[in-house]
């Protein structure tokens, strides 16, 4: 219920008033059935924009951390996440990576959209990042299509470190259906699912227009807070480098 009020009641009004949100290619978004939405990661206004404009809930494996805060703000962000239909993940340990994976593939099986940043954290600097391979497992194990979403302008309404919200056009668009299924029954093969997320990577980098960095951003982020978050510090011999999958 509070998911729906929120998008057409409270939220939502609200942020297409300020934002101007824009969708493109809707229609590959399937009516019914389960589907992994993978997205360029730019802002935590990505998870409220790209949801907003698609014709179905979206749901998203959220970190354990928005459900367990304390007090009144603790009380407040549990039942908000719960609300919108957000399920709690714990990222803290291999075992607990796989659960988070287990749990994907059963939202998919009950027929979710499910989405996924297959980066894994938001962008650090506007670039596209090396992939994490577990969306490839979750697209393997359930045989659900991925579908390719690119989102523009959520980094000018939420920019990195800014708490507040500013009026910005944001557009959504969405990509081709990924078909996978030339590898059923490969789930587990780590150099199987390497080649399906770099080209889903790729996907994405076409769909976005974004230079991409064969780097997890998660790394890029742990060594720009030992530089004093000094962008300019950091460097990658790889950083020119596309997807292998695609181009090699």
């Amino acid at each position: 219920m509070m998911y729906w009020v929120m998008k057409h009641l409270l939220l939502g009004p609200l942020m297409k008033l300020f934002c101007r949100p824009r969708v493109e290619g809707v229609e590959r978004v399937p009516r019914e059935g389960g589907a992994i939405l993978v997205s360029n990661h730019m802002a935590v206004a990505d998870s409220f924009f790209m949801p907003l404009m698609m014709p179905r809930r979206v749901t998203f494996l959220a970190k354990r951390e928005y459900f367990t805060g304390k007090g009144v703000r603790g009380k407040f962000k549990k039942a908000f996440f719960s609300g919108v239909g957000q399920v709690p993940i714990d990222r803290s340990s291999g075992a607990a990576a796989q659960a988070a994976l287990d749990t994907g593939v059963r939202l998919l099986s009950e027929g979710k959209l499910l989405g996924v940043y297959p980066e894994g954290t938001r962008s650090p600097d506007g670039r596209l990042y090396k992939g994490k391979t577990g969306v490839a497992r979750m697209a393997l194990e359930s045989g659900m299509q991925v579908i390719p979403i690119a989102m523009f302008g959520t980094d000018k309404v939420n920019p990195i470190g800014s708490k507040m919200w500013w009026p910005h056009k944001v557009v959504v668009k969405v990509g081709e259906p990924l078909d996978f299924s030339r590898y059923e029954g490969m789930a587990g093969d780590r150099f199987v699912e390497r080649s399906i997320t770099d080209e889903i990577m790729y996907a994405l980098m076409e769909l976005s227009g974004q230079e991409y960095v064969d780097v997890y951003a998660s790394k890029v982020k742990d060594e720009l807070a030992a530089q004093g978050n000094d962008l300019g510090g950091w460097s990658s011999s790889s950083a020119s480098r596309l997807p292998q999958s695609k181009a090699g």
